[in-house]
């Protein structure tokens, strides 16, 4: 038998484990389960950017944007309203001596009768359904006209006085039922001749219905015509 001489100097050789391929099929985290093919993975993951998903997480915002603004956000206005200011959540509705709607205090009437006050001016002859135009300036030849034809009917009542600028002017929604003191106190000597009502009684009246702003210098005194016809008819027996 023949040995092979050790070199004297060389280090010890280390034996080199030498590991056997694993098959394709084998599981990396043990337990023998094969790992699916990518292919299988796409195929089970659901897309996100689907039509049909789309579809359904629209439908699903309109549903719920329906219910909330057409639904439950006007029931809770309503029933908030109804606990605070239980006649404005109702129209602010007027009412005639006997019982019966008169119409709202939010919007101005058609009222032509001699023996009442009248209303401003409308270019929708008081259509809430209807838009309208800006009203006319001070310069306007229609405000103008209207001017003079009031004057022309009713100015031996106005004598060293002028008609104010809202009596024959159209407000911006052509319903605005009040107009300022002075339109209202102009119109007093017409009324009272119509209705054997002295002056100074309808002075009072007038004066008890004027609505002074809420804070100085913010906003114009007014009266509601609507209110103050009200309070009116049933001084005249009507």
């Amino acid at each position: 038998m023949s040995h092979t001489p050790v070199d004297p100097g060389a280090a010890p050789a280390v034996p080199v484990a030498v590991e056997a391929p694993v098959p394709a099929s084998a599981s990396l985290t043990g337990g023998g389960a094969s790992r699916p093919a990518e292919p299988e993975l796409r195929e089970r993951i659901p897309s996100t950017h689907s039509l049909s998903t789309h579809l359904r997480a629209t439908a699903i915002l309109v549903v719920l944007t329906l219910l909330v603004t057409g639904l439950a956000y006007p029931v809770f206005v309503t029933v908030v309203a109804e606990a605070i200011d239980p006649s404005a959540a109702g129209g602010s509705l007027l009412y005639y001596p006997n019982g019966t709607v008169a119409g709202s205090s939010l919007i101005a009437q058609n009222t032509d009768a001699p023996y009442l006050f009248w209303e401003r001016p409308s270019l929708t002859d008081y259509n809430t359904s209807l838009g309208t135009s800006t009203p006319p300036g001070p310069s306007d030849p229609a405000l103008v006209n209207e001017t003079l034809s009031y004057m022309a009917q009713y100015g031996f009542y106005t004598v060293n006085a002028s008609v104010p600028f809202w009596l024959v002017s159209a407000s911006g929604s052509s319903v605005d039922p009040d107009l300022t003191p002075e339109a209202v106190l102009v119109q007093i000597p017409r009324v009272s001749l119509n209705t054997n009502l002295s002056e100074a009684t309808l002075l009072n009246l007038v004066n008890s219905q004027i609505v002074n702003p809420y804070l100085p210098f913010v906003g114009v005194a007014y009266v509601n015509v609507l209110e103050l016809d009200l309070a009116l008819l049933p001084m005249i027996g009507r």
